[in-house]
């Protein structure tokens, strides 16, 4: 968006405006002084002037040229701030028959709010920032308005939203690999690539060799040659000759030559097998629950403002040249 970086997107609404088409079609007339009017409710040539102002000072900002006038980049951004400010005229108009009203002391109470948390309080500062990104504060009291309207009428959709203990149930059992931990151990290996040379640092191994003298000699793979042969593995997460063999070793025991699609291996066993482990609901029910409630919440409200697009498609109508 356009507005002062330090501000949140008016949460949800942000994302779903920047998708939603811009209707339009109905037989309203529009002032000369209108780009567009929205069930009777115009919108002027200077709020469209002035979004237009803002996005240059916020390309100005990043040190980025400007659409000019008449490319097909300058009718894109036109697009969209036509879209956006019919779009928000019919959320304001909706919010009214939910009985949601932004007051001036909610706008003003907001605008305190980020005064303190990002300027310390400090006016100076403050007005610094507007500068850089060339606003004024009616076009940031605007903003704020627009943003504490989209929370407020994100809270009320939503609010009838719930997730029940046997969704978050199906969800766990649906996705349990998500919350389990595998058998690991740790171990060290050997990998060469003929079973000749396997064969004899088994004969060595067996005869007193230290196996992590060899590794660092003989041994090609790289991940663990360099620490003696040594890693640690997750059971199913290496090829099967080698997950069994290393799975099925007693502690300290060596291998017989094993041989997979990437050589030879000899294995030795370090420690006991870690047991897998599976993560209880009970401890991730909260977490699963945010989760599921999140994603219930985001498909209520973009259906929600898809449909408020629906209902004012025939009660739009456009300045020509503003279509």
């Amino acid at each position: 968006m356009r507005m002062l970086r330090f501000l949140a997107l008016p949460l949800l609404l942000a994302g779903v405006l920047l998708v939603a088409g811009c209707g339009g079609g109905g037989s309203q007339s529009v002032p000369n002084d209108a780009v567009a009017v929205v069930s009777g409710t115009p919108i002027t040539k200077l709020q469209f002037a002035s979004l237009v102002a803002s996005a240059k000072a916020s390309y100005a900002a990043r040190k980025t040229p400007f659409p000019k006038a008449g490319t097909a980049a300058y009718k894109s951004l036109q697009d969209q701030a036509i879209t956006y400010l019919v779009q928000e005229s019919e959320l304001e108009l909706q919010a009214k028959t939910m009985g949601i009203v932004i007051t001036d002391k909610d706008v003003q109470t907001r605008l305190t709010q980020i005064k303190k948390q990002y300027f310390g309080g400090s006016e100076t500062k403050y007005q610094a920032q507007l500068k850089a990104q060339g606003l004024t504060e009616t076009e940031l009291l605007r903003e704020l308005k627009a943003q504490i309207l989209s929370e407020k009428l994100y809270a009320k959709v939503t609010a009838p939203v719930k997730v029940s203990d046997a969704q978050v149930a199906a969800y766990y059992a649906l996705h349990k690999s998500t919350y389990s931990t595998a058998a690991s151990r740790t171990v060290r290996h050997i990998l060469v690539n003929n079973k000749a040379l396997a064969d004899q640092l088994e004969t060595q191994l067996k005869n007193g060799a230290s196996f992590a003298v060899l590794a660092k000699k003989y041994s090609k793979d790289p991940g663990s040659a360099a620490k003696g042969g040594k890693l640690t593995v997750t059971k199913g997460q290496t090829v099967p000759q080698f997950d069994k063999a290393a799975f099925s070793l007693k502690t300290g025991q060596i291998s017989p030559p094993v041989h997979s699609q990437y050589g030879w291996h000899i294995i030795q066993a370090l420690t006991a097998v870690t047991a897998a482990k599976v993560t209880p609901l009970t401890s991730v029910q909260n977490s699963i629950r945010t989760q599921l409630l999140q994603s219930k919440k985001t498909t209520t409200m973009t259906n929600w403002v898809n449909g408020v697009k629906k209902s004012y498609a025939k009660k739009v109508a456009f300045q020509a040249g503003y279509t």
